[in-house]
Protein backbone atom coordinates (compact mmCIF):
# COMPACT_ATOMS: atom_id res chain seq x y z
CA UNK A 1 0.00 0.00 0.00
CA UNK A 2 1.33 3.35 -1.19
CA UNK A 3 1.43 6.36 1.38
CA UNK A 4 -1.23 8.57 -0.98
CA UNK A 5 -3.41 4.78 -0.28
CA UNK A 6 -3.10 4.76 3.42
CA UNK A 7 -3.89 8.57 3.34
CA UNK A 8 -6.90 7.85 1.49
CA UNK A 9 -8.05 5.10 3.88
CA UNK A 10 -7.07 7.40 6.59
CA UNK A 11 -9.45 9.96 5.24
CA UNK A 12 -12.07 7.77 5.07
CA UNK A 13 -11.98 6.84 8.72
CA UNK A 14 -12.22 10.82 9.10
CA UNK A 15 -15.13 11.38 7.06
CA UNK A 16 -16.86 7.94 9.45
CA UNK A 17 -15.49 10.01 12.79
CA UNK A 18 -16.62 13.51 11.71
CA UNK A 19 -18.92 15.26 14.07
CA UNK A 20 -20.37 18.15 11.92
CA UNK A 21 -21.77 20.24 14.76
CA UNK A 22 -17.76 20.73 16.03
CA UNK A 23 -16.77 21.30 12.65
CA UNK A 24 -19.12 23.85 12.23
CA UNK A 25 -18.28 25.23 15.45
CA UNK A 26 -14.63 25.09 14.48
CA UNK A 27 -14.94 26.86 11.21
CA UNK A 28 -17.33 29.64 12.28
CA UNK A 29 -14.42 30.28 15.27
CA UNK A 30 -12.00 30.76 12.21
CA UNK A 31 -9.77 27.84 12.21
CA UNK A 32 -7.28 28.08 9.19
CA UNK A 33 -7.94 24.87 7.66
CA UNK A 34 -8.93 23.99 4.44
CA UNK A 35 -11.14 20.97 6.23
CA UNK A 36 -11.92 20.30 9.35
CA UNK A 37 -13.83 17.03 10.19
CA UNK A 38 -14.45 17.89 13.86
CA UNK A 39 -12.75 14.61 15.06
CA UNK A 40 -12.07 14.66 18.98
CA UNK A 41 -8.45 13.65 20.16
CA UNK A 42 -9.56 10.24 21.43
CA UNK A 43 -11.06 8.82 18.24
CA UNK A 44 -7.79 10.56 16.60
CA UNK A 45 -5.27 8.13 18.69
CA UNK A 46 -7.96 5.44 18.49
CA UNK A 47 -7.60 5.99 14.75
CA UNK A 48 -3.62 6.36 15.01
CA UNK A 49 -3.61 3.16 16.32
CA UNK A 50 -4.65 1.30 13.49
CA UNK A 51 -1.75 2.57 10.99
CA UNK A 52 2.06 1.91 11.71
CA UNK A 53 3.93 4.91 12.68
CA UNK A 54 6.19 6.18 9.61
CA UNK A 55 7.87 8.72 8.90
CA UNK A 56 6.83 9.57 5.31
CA UNK A 57 3.23 9.19 6.03
CA UNK A 58 3.42 11.42 9.15
CA UNK A 59 5.18 14.03 7.09
CA UNK A 60 2.42 13.55 4.11
CA UNK A 61 -0.69 13.90 6.45
CA UNK A 62 1.13 17.20 7.58
CA UNK A 63 1.18 18.65 4.69
CA UNK A 64 -2.67 17.86 4.07
CA UNK A 65 -4.56 21.20 4.77
CA UNK A 66 -6.22 19.19 7.72
CA UNK A 67 -6.39 19.97 11.56
CA UNK A 68 -7.05 15.68 11.88
CA UNK A 69 -4.30 15.33 9.41
CA UNK A 70 -1.95 16.94 11.01
CA UNK A 71 -2.85 15.82 14.45
CA UNK A 72 -2.21 12.43 13.10
CA UNK A 73 1.18 13.16 11.62
CA UNK A 74 2.28 13.83 15.37
CA UNK A 75 0.86 10.72 16.29
CA UNK A 76 2.36 8.54 13.83
CA UNK A 77 5.68 10.09 13.47
CA UNK A 78 8.12 7.88 15.24
CA UNK A 79 10.32 9.78 17.85
CA UNK A 80 13.44 8.54 16.73
CA UNK A 81 13.05 9.82 13.54
CA UNK A 82 12.06 13.10 14.27
CA UNK A 83 14.75 15.16 13.77
CA UNK A 84 14.93 18.54 15.12
CA UNK A 85 14.88 20.19 11.79
CA UNK A 86 11.91 18.46 11.15
CA UNK A 87 10.19 20.12 14.19
CA UNK A 88 11.30 23.08 13.27
CA UNK A 89 9.52 23.40 9.96
CA UNK A 90 6.03 22.04 11.45
CA UNK A 91 6.82 24.38 14.06
CA UNK A 92 7.26 27.12 11.29
CA UNK A 93 4.03 25.42 9.68
CA UNK A 94 1.96 25.46 13.03
CA UNK A 95 -1.73 26.94 12.60
CA UNK A 96 -2.79 26.51 15.94
CA UNK A 97 -1.35 26.67 19.77
CA UNK A 98 -4.13 23.32 19.73
CA UNK A 99 -1.79 21.58 17.36
CA UNK A 100 1.74 23.06 19.09
CA UNK A 101 0.46 21.38 22.28
CA UNK A 102 -0.39 18.09 20.38
CA UNK A 103 3.04 17.96 18.79
CA UNK A 104 4.49 18.51 22.06
CA UNK A 105 2.46 15.57 23.81
CA UNK A 106 2.40 13.59 21.47
CA UNK A 107 6.18 13.59 19.68
CA UNK A 108 8.51 16.87 20.44
CA UNK A 109 8.89 15.53 24.31
CA UNK A 110 9.95 12.14 23.10
CA UNK A 111 12.48 12.82 20.89
CA UNK A 112 16.31 12.86 21.88
CA UNK A 113 16.87 16.27 20.89
CA UNK A 114 13.83 17.83 23.16
CA UNK A 115 15.65 19.76 25.90
CA UNK A 116 18.39 21.03 23.75
CA UNK A 117 16.08 22.30 20.99
CA UNK A 118 13.56 23.61 23.30
CA UNK A 119 15.88 25.75 25.26
CA UNK A 120 17.02 27.31 21.59
CA UNK A 121 13.16 27.65 20.43
CA UNK A 122 12.19 29.42 24.29
CA UNK A 123 14.86 32.02 23.05
CA UNK A 124 13.61 32.41 19.77
CA UNK A 125 11.11 35.83 17.76
CA UNK A 126 9.05 33.02 16.11
CA UNK A 127 6.20 32.30 18.88
CA UNK A 128 5.11 28.98 17.39
CA UNK A 129 8.52 27.88 18.42
CA UNK A 130 8.61 29.75 21.97
CA UNK A 131 5.41 28.02 22.89
CA UNK A 132 6.93 24.37 22.12
CA UNK A 133 9.60 25.29 23.79
CA UNK A 134 7.90 26.22 27.24
CA UNK A 135 5.57 23.44 26.27
CA UNK A 136 8.55 20.60 25.95
CA UNK A 137 10.49 22.00 29.20
CA UNK A 138 7.16 22.01 31.04
CA UNK A 139 6.68 18.51 30.13
CA UNK A 140 10.10 17.30 31.01
CA UNK A 141 10.04 19.13 34.44
CA UNK A 142 6.77 17.24 35.35
CA UNK A 143 8.43 13.74 34.08
CA UNK A 144 11.60 14.77 36.81
CA UNK A 145 13.64 15.70 34.18
CA UNK A 146 16.64 17.52 35.96
CA UNK A 147 19.03 21.03 34.67
CA UNK A 148 21.79 22.48 36.27
CA UNK A 149 21.16 25.91 38.21
CA UNK A 150 22.54 27.85 35.75
CA UNK A 151 20.13 26.33 33.26
CA UNK A 152 17.21 27.07 35.52
CA UNK A 153 18.26 30.23 36.06
CA UNK A 154 18.41 31.03 32.92
CA UNK A 155 15.00 29.66 31.50
CA UNK A 156 13.86 31.60 34.36
CA UNK A 157 15.08 34.52 33.23
CA UNK A 158 13.83 33.78 30.00
CA UNK A 159 10.44 32.94 31.40
CA UNK A 160 10.09 36.16 33.04
CA UNK A 161 11.14 38.28 30.06
CA UNK A 162 8.85 36.98 27.95
CA UNK A 163 5.77 36.84 29.83
CA UNK A 164 4.88 40.50 28.86
CA UNK A 165 4.83 40.23 25.35
CA UNK A 166 3.09 36.53 25.28
CA UNK A 167 0.11 35.57 23.91
CA UNK A 168 -2.21 33.47 25.97
CA UNK A 169 -1.55 30.25 24.85
CA UNK A 170 2.19 31.05 25.78
CA UNK A 171 1.15 32.56 29.14
CA UNK A 172 0.07 29.29 29.88
CA UNK A 173 2.68 27.40 29.16
CA UNK A 174 5.29 30.19 30.26
CA UNK A 175 3.03 29.72 33.81
CA UNK A 176 3.39 26.07 33.72
CA UNK A 177 7.01 26.07 33.09
CA UNK A 178 7.47 28.81 36.42
CA UNK A 179 5.04 26.74 38.65
CA UNK A 180 7.47 23.87 38.11
CA UNK A 181 10.70 25.26 38.37
CA UNK A 182 12.50 24.98 41.75
CA UNK A 183 12.57 27.73 44.47
CA UNK A 184 15.64 29.56 43.43
CA UNK A 185 17.86 29.10 45.70
CA UNK A 186 18.90 32.16 48.29
CA UNK A 187 22.28 33.21 47.21
CA UNK A 188 22.82 36.16 49.64
CA UNK A 189 21.71 36.14 53.09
Amino acid sequence: MTTQDTIKEIKLELRAAMNGVVAAQMRQAGMPYKLIFGVELPRLQEIAREFRADRRLAQALWNESSRECKILATMLMPPAECLAEIAEIWTDEMPTAEIAQIAVQQLFSHTQWAADTAFCWIASDHTMRQLCGFLIISRLLARGEQFNQPTLDELRDQAEASMPEASLPLRKAITSVLERLPNPTNKAE
